[in-house]
């Protein structure tokens, strides 16, 4: 095979060399530091495929056995890894399987670059086969996309389309390419992306805006920080555990902020949200100073808006100006990557503690704890809980594991109970909510971090609608640690009809088949656990094994996940039971 450096030299007379588009497209991933890509292959991508298949020792591809499977292996490649997913389809119905994993990535910020194929650019408009206008499809679930019809476009746009998924607030891109553009030579050089006009991925701090936000929470008497996985993005971990512990504020965080500050730090008092923890959800209430750090205000955070922080005086860390003002005022907006700002406000903040404040987080914890946490966790009834199932995992995982969630009640439980001593370990589609989502994304955090334990937290329901993707374990030895929670019912949707709906369960009971036995015809280790007694050994072996395996675990039919923010409720309506 010629490479590019011998086509080079063979071409010095010339400032670029002439290669197909296809191939193009290969040495743009190369340029950019792809080394994975995830995909499915069909007739109009089938160039860059035969292109890809000389690239062999220098990328790798993962046929996954669905589009949807390849766009969420992408994202847990790229959530863990922090790099840019890359995920592969041909048009029509290929492109089309894309779409759910791009509005995941989109609404949870997560960095991918998807290429489709596209019909010859004289069909296009003529309902050829396999055509689909992909673009008009994907313009609300992308941060940007572009259809290339000449092959002299691809270096530009790929160049543009890694810069924009990856800066600012991370996006999917999607590239559609049509099939002659792919044939087609064309001069190739390359040049990475550096900005694009009237595109600011980053806003400039103001150091008016920094010292008004230091004078409040200096002043403050009840300040509550909420973070959320801005804090992860701008890589400001180490910034919100200085701020955290100088300002001596208790810090809660939103399902996509887990992890971003040791689940064991004293002032780390939980989760916010619907099924969050007690204290933070109701002393939101009662903070007077709020300090929200690269979130965006959520639905499932605020409750009933109307009720929510009326009292405080908020200041937003946010780097997307769209999502300042857009849900709840903020009284001082702080525009910027989190790590620039946070690092900018930390000379300012006097150092503090606010004992009295902090221990009635400690106090609600408690009644938490009594309440729910006991008996979620120690359970004395004969069934297995998920949490019990959560917290041995803890233990047997010293809490380092990336613990990667589908939806649905089994999510609520993981991420309430799942510990983590390590940032980027709380993989899970939290604004979209899309179930099916875990077991490729596990297989995709999993290539990302191969040196560290990948656990997927799945219910029975979520699980079948990618249980496809055992495929790609068996063939690539994946050793992911795949655990379903299996109540035989759509969990959380069970739950809402038993508390609202007077236990009308329309479509929610489940009849299953033998996960272990499925997982078994992958050739992939599995054992099933229905009682306690046999329940922390088969975990144990599970996270001691070097290869992949398959847990099912029986739970209870009605085991609920409380404490819970009824629809339209403000959080300080929480329930606990």
């Amino acid at each position: 095979m010629e490479t590019l450096k011998e086509k080079k030299k063979a071409q010095q007379t010339k400032e670029s060399i002439k290669i197909s588009g296809a191939e193009a497209i290969i040495h743009c991933l190369l340029a950019e530091g792809a080394d994975l890509i995830y995909g499915y292959p069909g007739g109009a991508i089938m160039p860059v495929y035969d292109e890809l298949y000389k690239f062999q020792d220098r990328l790798t591809h993962i046929l996954t056995r669905h589009e949807q499977g390849a766009t969420h292996a992408a994202q847990g490649y790229a959530r863990v890894s922090g790099r840019v997913g890359v995920a592969m389809a041909t048009s029509g119905p290929g492109a089309t399987n894309l779409v759910t994993g791009l509005a995941d990535a989109q609404i949870d910020s997560t960095p991918l670059v998807c290429i489709t194929g596209q019909v010859t650019r004289e069909l296009l408009g003529s309902d050829a086969f396999q055509e689909t206008d992909i673009i008009g499809i994907s313009t609300p679930v992308t941060k940007w996309n572009y259809q290339i019809t000449k092959a002299s476009e691809i270096p530009e746009v790929m160049a543009k389309a890694f810069y924009i998924a990856k800066s600012g607030r991370p996006g999917p891109v999607l590239v559609d390419i049509t099939k002659n553009a792919q044939i087609e030579e064309v001069d190739f050089s390359y040049k990475p992306c550096t900005g694009v006009r009237s595109y600011k991925p980053v806003p400039k701090p103001d150091a008016n805006t920094i010292k008004q936000a230091a004078d409040l929470i200096n002043n403050a008497k009840k300040p509550l920080i909420v973070w959320g996985q801005g804090v992860i993005l701008g890589k400001a971990e180490n910034e919100l555990k200085e701020f955290v512990e100088k300002a001596g504020i208790p810090a809660a965080w939103t399902i996509m902020g887990a992890s971003a500050l040791d689940s064991e730090h004293p002032l780390n008092v939980g989760m916010v949200g619907m099924h969050g923890n007690y204290g933070p959800n109701v002393l939101t209430n009662e903070c007077d100073v709020l300090i929200a750090i690269g979130m965006r205000f959520d639905d499932r955070v605020t409750g009933r808006l109307t009720d929510y922080a009326k009292q405080a005086k908020v200041i937003h860390f946010e780097i997307d100006p769209a999502e300042v003002n857009k849900n709840v005022h903020a009284h001082v907006a702080v525009l910027g990557n989190s790590k620039e700002t946070l690092g900018m406000i930390l000379p300012l903040i006097n150092s503090n503690s606010h004992t009295e404040w902090h221990n009635l987080f400690i106090e609600k914890y408690q009644i938490e704890y009594d309440t729910i946490i006991k008996n979620d966790l120690h359970p004395t009834k004969e069934g297995l809980t998920m949490g019990e199932v959560i917290h041995e995992i803890n233990l047997a995982s010293d809490q380092k594991a990336v613990i990667v969630t589908d939806v649905g009640q089994h999510q609520m439980i993981g991420c309430r109970y799942a510990k983590f001593k390590e940032s980027k370990s709380n993989i899970t589609s939290g604004g979209l909510g899309t179930m099916g989502f875990a077991l490729p994304a596990a297989i995709g955090a999993k290539m990302g971090a191969m040196d560290r334990e990948v656990v997927a937290i799945i219910g029975d329901g979520g699980y079948q609608m990618t249980i496809q993707e055992l495929g790609v374990i068996f063939q690539h030895n994946v050793p992911v640690k795949i655990v379903v929670l299996n109540n035989d019912h759509l969990g959380m949707v069970r739950q809402w009809q038993e508390l609202f709906f007077d236990r009308r369960y329309a479509s929610t009971v489940m009849t299953n088949p033998d996960f272990v036995k499925i997982a078994e015809g992958y050739h992939i280790e599995a054992k099933r656990v229905t009682e306690r007694k046999d329940l922390k050994s088969t975990i144990q072996e599970m996270m001691a094994s070097k290869n992949p395996y398959f847990l099912e675990v029986k739970v209870e039919k009605e085991d609920n996940v409380f404490p819970m923010i009824p629809s339209g409720a403000a959080v300080s309506e929480i329930r606990l039971k």
